[in-house]
């Protein structure tokens, strides 16, 4: 019988050892994702004036970007507000063209999960979907589409459930939370900010 994605993901995630994302910390990515759990408690996706750089919305409130926005913000120091909005003037085709726009908006651009899968992609951070899957390893970022045709974006985290999945920080709808999601919808997208790709968007603030 062939094991089903769900299996050999789980198996390839139990027989990793070792720190495979030499250089990138990612105990600080799940532990910048994790301390938004309980201070976010509110989804929030109205469109907001930020300032540049920097910006974000009050901290009890946002959407399933904000969580990996503020984690990479809190945690490695990188702005993705900042990384998205410089790489996308630069490289505007580049982008999907879904929101009908002619031009950038650094208040929201880079709260729009296809936005991230892109800029993620571009800094060579994509894993394959088609083969083999990936082991899952805390700091990885997910993308899913949801009923309705809806994005979502979350981090893995450094826990597990008690099957040995890997569980996910991300905002659904509830505020920030830890939770047992990963193959709870389609797949999209699996990306690994390891040490280069790091250095790839610092190198966009």
């Amino acid at each position: 019988m062939i094991p089903s994605m769900r299996s050999l993901a789980l198996i390839l995630s139990l027989c990793t050892t070792g720190p495979v994302l030499a250089g990138s910390e990612p105990s600080r990515l799940t532990e910048a994702a994790r301390d938004q759990v309980g201070v976010t408690v509110t989804y929030d996706p109205a469109y907001v004036s930020l300032d540049f750089p920097g910006g974000d919305l009050p901290r009890d409130r946002g959407v399933c970007t904000d969580v990996v926005i503020r984690a990479l913000r809190d945690g490695w120091g990188i702005d993705l507000q900042l990384a998205v909005n410089r790489d996308m003037k630069a490289n505007f085709a580049a982008y999907p063209p879904l929101w009908g726009l002619s031009r950038t908006d650094r208040n929201i651009d880079h709260r729009r999960v296809p936005n991230l899968q892109t800029l993620f992609s571009r800094v060579g951070a994509e894993q394959p979907l088609d083969e083999l899957p990936a082991p899952f390893l805390p700091g990885d970022i997910v993308t899913w589409k949801l009923p309705g045709n809806l994005d979502h974006i979350g981090i893995v985290s450094d826990q597990r459930s008690a099957d040995g999945t890997p569980l996910i920080l991300h905002n659904i709808g509830r505020g920030a939370q830890e939770e047992d999601i990963l193959f709870a919808y389609p797949m999209t997208g699996h990306y690994r900010i390891g040490a280069d790709e790091a250095e790839k968007l610092r190198s966009l603030q």
